[in-house]
């Protein structure tokens, strides 16, 4: 398995070249940190200090992702946010931030944010939660993942991220897909609430499990009703996804 210098798995774009990620801040020492922790992944990765510059950069990058701080010299994050749009629809946004009022967080996902992590935070968690986003939104894909997975009548085409059971075509948002992934790249195993979060959400959310318990609520409407349930709870364990025995 191919992996980063930081040991983790290596992410690349579905091509296999190198994740583009932009970093918008008007302190240069963290723009420096935070350029350096993406780079140590294996990811391009482009500086700007103000959002004129963000901009520019960002039609020349065409970044698959941006760190981008609420408060800039000549603007502010959300109106940065809303050109970047316009340049690349697609883009996964993290918000950074220095405040932690309730206002600016719903500001951020009014804006089309993805995310946001508040002043302090660690390059651990910045990098962990840029990773889960271009997983979720299926921008980056992990370098030793095969094309199919398949689980009894489950089957997960990676590639072209199409699910079927029985043959039958099953719609899932990018967030129940990469739960289902974790489900199937583990069948018949527990996987904890905890395990869940790190893997499909790529960091701790702070004893809110019960995120976890919503999207498997959400997966078994999907995959089960009507049809011999494979995702079980394990009671005081976690969940287990298992083929159907006849």
């Amino acid at each position: 398995m191919n992996t980063t210098r930081s040991g983790r798995p290596a992410l690349t774009r579905p091509d296999g070249t190198p994740l583009r990620v932009l970093v918008v801040d008007d302190d240069p020492d963290l723009a420096e940190v935070l350029t350096g922790a993406l780079r140590y992944e294996g990811w391009e990765v482009r500086a700007a200090g103000d959002g004129a510059s963000a901009v520019a950069t960002a039609r020349e990058l065409m970044p698959d992702a941006v760190v981008l701080d609420v408060m800039l010299p000549d603007t502010d994050g959300f109106a940065v946010l809303r050109t970047l749009h316009q340049v690349k629809p697609d883009v996964c946004v993290l918000f950074l931030t220095a405040r932690d009022a309730v206002e600016d967080r719903i500001a951020g996902i009014t804006a089309g944010g993805d995310d946001y992590v508040t002043k302090p935070f660690s390059l651990e968690e910045v990098v962990a939660r840029v990773r889960g986003l271009l997983r979720r939104a299926g921008m980056a894909r992990q370098q030793d993942e095969g094309p199919r997975l398949v689980v009894g009548d489950l089957v997960m085409d990676e590639e072209s991220r199409e699910v079927t059971r029985g043959g039958e075509l099953i719609e899932l948002s990018p967030t129940e897909f990469e739960l289902l992934r974790f489900l199937m790249r583990n069948p018949r195993r527990v996987l904890s609430k905890t395990q869940i979060l790190d893997r499909v959400w790529s960091y701790d959310f702070g004893g809110r499990a019960h995120v976890v318990e919503l999207y498997i609520s959400y997966l078994r409407k999907k995959v089960d009703v009507g049809r011999d349930p494979m995702i079980h709870t394990v009671r005081g364990a976690g969940y287990v996804l298992k083929p159907v025995v006849k």
